[in-house]
């Protein structure tokens, strides 16, 4: 895998600034802003909060190095693969108060943040695809949460979208050298040439973001087995 795109840049500042633009956006909704539909399929805004406290089961297993905890747990719940998480997750606080599921996450999530910033970007944790180091994971965790800012529609000033495109499309490069997928991505005037086999495109770093996660509109002229290739975030 290639970390070079991620040189310069604090995984620890990018997911601690994302999960405060999290907070700051839930903090302000009403009932109806809540019950609003998300990006995610069959998932209103509140349902993504729930998704988000529910991830930290997961997180806070790998700190404790108690995954098997979790999973025996999950397998008494009849939880059986990622899918199914997600939405036991959901449903599981959807008849809960949503200040209660707020403070859960807000809670969990920066107790996370704190432990993966205290022990460094070069210690591993245990993760379902084995040890990894704290860093690498905790881009793939602020790439998480960005996504899901914009999942529910967490506003982005002009003066901050190009420098939050430009990390999320670096972590997206990293994401897809560390999958080894086959398909060639070059700069190109300020955004990314892909190509794979005969199939080739043009995207800006936001599009690039958007194939990287899966969140490209159903419209968009990107050849389906590029979409295929390019997803390594989702």
């Amino acid at each position: 895998m290639d970390v070079k795109p991620l040189a310069d840049l604090d995984p620890f500042d990018l997911f601690d600034a994302e999960a405060a633009r999290l907070d700051a956006y839930f903090s302000g909704l009403t009932e109806e802003e809540w019950n609003r539909s998300s990006r995610c399929a069959g998932w209103s805004v509140r349902d993504v909060l729930a998704h988000l406290a529910g991830e930290e089961l997961y997180n806070h297993a790998c700190l404790d190095d108690d995954l098997p905890g979790l999973f025996a747990t999950l397998e008494e719940e009849g939880v059986a693969d990622l899918a199914a998480f997600n939405d036991w997750c959901v449903t599981t606080r959807r008849d809960l108060p949503v200040a209660e599921v707020l403070e859960e996450w807000r809670s969990k999530s920066g107790d996370t943040r704190r432990r993966m910033r205290e022990r460094g970007p070069d210690a591993t944790i245990p993760t379902m695809a084995g040890l990894y180091p704290v860093g690498l994971q905790t881009f793939h965790y602020g790439s998480e949460y960005a996504t899901h800012a914009d999942d529910v529609g967490v506003p982005v000033t002009e003066a901050e979208a190009p420098g939050r495109a430009d990390w999320r499309a670096r972590v997206g490069l990293f994401a897809l050298s560390e999958k080894d997928t086959p398909v060639r991505v070059q700069e190109s005037g300020g955004g990314y040439r892909v190509r794979l086999g005969e199939h080739g495109a043009e995207l800006s770093k936001a599009e690039f973001v958007d194939a990287t996660t899966a969140r490209l509109p159903a419209g968009h002229p990107l050849p389906s087995v590029l979409r295929t290739a390019l997803r390594c975030l989702a």
